[in-house]
């Protein structure tokens, strides 16, 4: 039982299995350390959200959070590790603002909805492409193949590797033009499994996914691409103004880069992305085995790009969606509810999500669609 404070004073709740898409569930010894970090950092009789930015305290929060994020993503020296503000929506402008000349063109994966807000953002700044896109099939797979049509020398090429609405991952980097770079939108699948970063010239990921609390991103940069910006922009749009200052330009999202720092030693701890992944393909076996069991459940992505994280289902009828999620929730199983705009069920199982939470979820769709079939 876990003691919570409220208005009518203590109350004893049990914390629930939450499938929600995010802010997604973090590891339970992170908060825990937190609570206690909040009051006493480092024994400094100073809280984490109290400390200055520009402290000692600080300092060291910072320094071991690029650390371990190196050491879990084995980021090689060149590239940068930037911990910014705005989330990853900002990153949707901030990308072809630094990177994308008026005169040139980059290329886009239209894959789904934040794929689709992202190459919107584009047309600002130059020409974008849709090099592929699966929005013809309510975006229930990832393009390959023939299916892809590159720009002539476009600068980069941006797709997100998961789709956290319909439920798909992309499982390979796309082979790209010579000349470009790749952007990856990596969100809601960051440190989710290994990730080769020299493929990339740029990462970006939300962090409230995989990574920590909503409002702060994390970026990895390529250093050659800050030195050829492609316009004069204002100073917090700057990508090498940002990692010139290590991301204490401004005041950082303090709170936010503690609570990574702490995510990543947790996946250290876990035994690396090898470790982790290697779960994660465990825990969402358990859920796809059931929609695969029979016809009641019907997942909306392809079999060959189903998401690790975001697992997508449909049921009969609705009104037997809204009693699924209805009697889910009494069980102490929270955030079923699929996306507003295309409804269904959605369970968002990230890193930090228990494999209990897929033992329950399998089970209660066992019975009940014996129940209801």
């Amino acid at each position: 039982m876990t003691t919570m404070a409220s208005r009518g004073g203590a109350r004893k709740t049990e914390r629930v299995f939450n499938y929600s898409a995010g802010p997604g569930t973090l590891p339970e010894p992170v908060l825990r350390q937190a609570q206690n970090d909040l009051w006493d950092l480092f024994g400094t009789g100073i809280g984490i959200c109290e400390h200055s930015h520009r402290g000692p305290a600080f300092d060291r929060v910072t320094e071991e959070a690029e650390a371990d994020c190196r050491a879990v993503g084995s980021i090689p020296d060149n590239y940068k590790v930037l911990f910014l503000q705005g989330g990853a929506s900002t990153q949707f402008f901030m990308v072809p603002a630094n990177f994308l000349p008026q005169d040139r063109t980059a290329d886009y994966f239209v894959t789904g909805n934040w794929s689709k807000k992202a190459y919107k953002e584009a047309p600002l700044y130059g020409t974008a492409h849709v090099a592929a896109s699966s929005e013809e099939e309510q975006f229930s797979y990832i393009p390959k193949g023939n299916a892809i049509g590159y720009s002539d020398n476009p600068v980069y090429v941006h797709f997100a590797t998961n789709n956290t609405i319909f439920g798909t991952q992309m499982k390979d980097v796309p082979e790209i033009p010579d000349g470009a770079f790749r952007v990856g939108d990596t969100s809601s699948d960051m440190y989710s499994r290994p990730i080769d970063v020299t493929k990339y010239g740029l990462i970006y990921a939300g962090a409230q996914k995989n990574l920590g609390p909503s409002g702060t991103v994390l970026v990895i940069v390529r250093e050659d691409l800050l030195d050829k910006p492609a316009r004069e922009l204002p100073s917090m749009l700057r990508y090498a103004l940002h990692a010139e200052k290590g991301s204490r330009y401004n005041t950082p999202p303090a709170f936010g880069i503690y609570l990574m720092g702490q995510v990543f030693k947790w996946i250290l701890g876990e035994g690396g992305l090898e470790a982790v992944q290697e779960r994660n393909e465990r825990k969402a076996k358990l859920i796809y085995d059931q929609i695969d069991a029979g016809d009641f459940y019907r997942g909306t992505a392809r079999a060959e790009d189903r998401s690790l994280m975001n697992i997508t289902f449909r049921m009969p009828s609705e009104e037997i969606e809204k009693r699924f999620i209805s009697e889910a929730e009494k069980q102490g199983m929270d955030g079923l509810k699929g996306y507003r705009s295309v409804g269904g069920v959605r369970a968002s199982i990230y890193n930090a999500f228990p494999e209990a939470g897929c033992e329950a979820l399998a089970g209660f769709m066992k019975d009940f669609a014996q129940k209801n079939g």
